[in-house]
């Protein structure tokens, strides 16, 4: 059996200790990554919904980092929506900045009612390179 090994990105350990999950589980060659939100470092919600969003992604790209991935790498996405119908063209204007050429990750997006206060959630699986 493969081994997994936990992986944190740097500053927001405790953010995972107090709610005891971890940011991203490293198996072989692939990286699980949790759902990431657009969460100052304090922990709570950034009200503006596209800087939400992007800050959901810069959380998701410093796990990715500790991790030793990077956006190129996601093969999965997973995101959650509070509000699909009027969030949804912010969530690909962010995503176009993020994800810019083909080949695309394969996505899959859900409508949820709740999300602990936020209103975009990401989860990845990302192949770890070498």
């Amino acid at each position: 059996m493969t081994g997994r090994d936990a992986v944190f990105p740097a500053g927001r350990h405790d953010l995972y200790t107090s709610q005891a999950y971890s940011a991203a589980i490293r198996s072989g060659d692939l990286l699980f990554v949790s759902g990431q939100v657009g969460s100052r470092d304090d922990g709570s919600p950034e009200p503006d919904f596209a800087a939400q969003v992007r800050l959901a992604f810069a959380n998701l790209k410093a796990t990715l980092q500790a991790g030793g991935c990077g956006f190129d790498d996601i093969v999965d996405v997973t995101t959650f929506h509070t509000d699909p119908e009027t969030q949804f063209s912010t969530v690909m204007m962010v995503k176009g900045e993020v994800f810019t050429e083909a080949p695309y990750p394969n996505w899959t997006a859900v409508g949820v009612n709740w999300l602990a206060g936020f209103d975009f959630e990401i989860k990845v699986i990302a192949r770890i390179p070498g």
